[in-house]
């Protein structure tokens, strides 16, 4: 990190599940409070069911909003039948950004041990938005915030972050 001045990015965190209520959101809980304690604006948090074609249209309706620089979900990126977040995030994509889920199942592993190869965390761009898949477990949340996502929304992590190089996402 540098000393240059922190800029705070707009945010928008979204939980797919077909069982969690704004009560028992603890993952999504832990992202936006995780946002917030980093200096970023969450416009807006919200908890939607394992539907792929519903979740593809709230991933394209906010990826278009000027506003909005990051969506961070929560949840469905198993491997069961209604694990769907993976594939509608994927629809939405205009770059894949294959080194966030490398990395996450690389630093999962030292916690969790193998059991990380069940996770289809991912990240991708959709024009110049961010998206960021992360598993439902609080734990896997903690872990991608703090490791990976916080320093990389960041303008002061050296020596690359995203957040310095955001207006550039959208150029050809």
């Amino acid at each position: 990190m540098t000393a240059d001045a922190f800029q705070p990015l707009s945010c928008v965190v979204l939980t797919v599940s077909d069982t969690r209520t704004p009560d028992s959101d603890t993952s999504g809980g832990l992202v936006v409070e995780r946002l917030t304690e980093a200096g970023h604006q969450v416009a807006e948090h919200r908890i939607v069911p394992d539907e792929r074609q519903g979740l593809e249209a709230l991933l394209r309706e906010w990826a278009a909003e000027p506003w909005v620089d990051a969506i961070l979900t929560t949840g469905g990126t198993g491997i069961t039948g209604r694990d769907v977040t993976p594939e509608a995030a994927a629809a939405v994509y205009t770059k894949a950004i294959p080194g966030f889920g490398e990395l996450f199942r690389w630093l999962s592993y030292a916690e969790i041990g193998a059991a990380t190869i069940q996770s289809r965390a991912q990240a991708g761009l959709a024009g110049s938005t961010l998206i960021f898949n992360l598993p439902g477990s609080s734990g896997a949340c903690r872990l991608a915030m703090d490791s990976i996502i916080l320093p990389q929304l960041d303008s002061r992590t050296r020596p690359c972050n995203f957040a310095e190089i955001m207006t550039r996402f959208g150029e050809r």
